[in-house]
């Protein structure tokens, strides 16, 4: 009787954990975007902001769900990835919004079709109608550009993706670059610090941050028995994040170099 009645404690406790965890894993990736999405707002400066983030994000997340269509996994993590998608389409809306407002007589850069009235008077288009220019890519002055590219991007690859869906080494591959593509956005941070022998500018707390959630989640892929991809770069983001952390260490104790610059932006992984 003692057994039977630990037993029905302990199932609901199971499934309250359980719950806890899905939780965790769809709202866990987008809690360091809140604090920079009100700093941003507040402040109305989007300088310390990198936009590649969402973009790699964004391809990550996309390359994920479209991923989820040829071997099912985890329902979490889908709805991480759809979270994550809507989290940031609304950074790229709110830098979008601040950079054009704090840029005065700047030419109007688009992804596909130019509008002659977002043209400086003096300097007219030299296109009519495809202003699409590699030098400012993903540096567009309306969010419905973003919308179009990452639509074109998603139509693309779905298209694709479906042609090939019976296709096991695809499907595979398309998993494989989705995590891929999410545990390597670390290494532009990582390689900045060692460039520039010091670490001033980027928050360590931010790192801390990635840390316990990478290795929260990579736990919960092999847990879970998530696809192989997924446990494989889960564990690269953490070495990442850990390699960013001995950097905090090894240049603040033993300095390069004198710090005498400019303060860099604040980490491109973490906002």
């Amino acid at each position: 009787m003692e057994a039977d009645g630990l037993e029905w404690l302990l199932v609901p406790m199971r499934q309250l954990v359980s719950w806890g965890a899905a939780g965790a894993m769809v709202f866990g990736g987008v809690v360091p975007y809140v604090p920079q999405y009100r700093d941003i707002r507040r402040t109305q400066n989007a300088e310390g902001f990198s936009t590649y983030v969402c973009l790699v994000l964004l391809v990550a997340n996309i390359l994920r769900i479209l991923f989820w269509f040829g071997r099912r996994f985890e329902s979490p993590l889908l709805w991480q990835s759809i979270i994550m998608i809507i989290t940031m389409l609304l950074m790229l809306k709110l830098c979008t919004e601040v950079r054009v407002t704090n840029e005065l007589n700047v030419k109007r850069r688009s992804f596909a079709a130019a509008d002659s009235k977002d043209e400086e008077i003096k300097a007219p288009p030299k296109r009519s109608y495809l202003d699409f220019d590699l030098n400012y890519f993903w540096h567009w002055s309306k969010f419905t550009d973003y919308v179009q590219c990452v639509l074109t991007f998603t139509g693309v690859t779905g298209y694709i993706t479906y042609l090939w869906l019976d296709s096991s080494l695809f499907v595979e591959t398309l998993g494989f670059l989705a995590v891929f593509t999410e545990a390597m956005l670390g290494v532009p941070q990582l390689y900045r610090n060692y460039q520039n022998r010091s670490t001033e500018g980027m928050s360590v707390k931010m790192v801390l941050m990635w840390t316990s959630g990478d290795t929260f989640k990579t736990v919960y892929f092999i847990m879970n028995q998530a696809p192989f991809q997924f446990s494989i770069c889960g564990l690269l983001q953490v070495f990442v994040d850990i390699a960013i952390l001995l950097q905090v260490y090894l240049y603040s104790y033993y300095p390069q170099k004198p710090v005498s610059h400019t303060a860099h932006p604040a980490s491109t992984k973490a906002l």
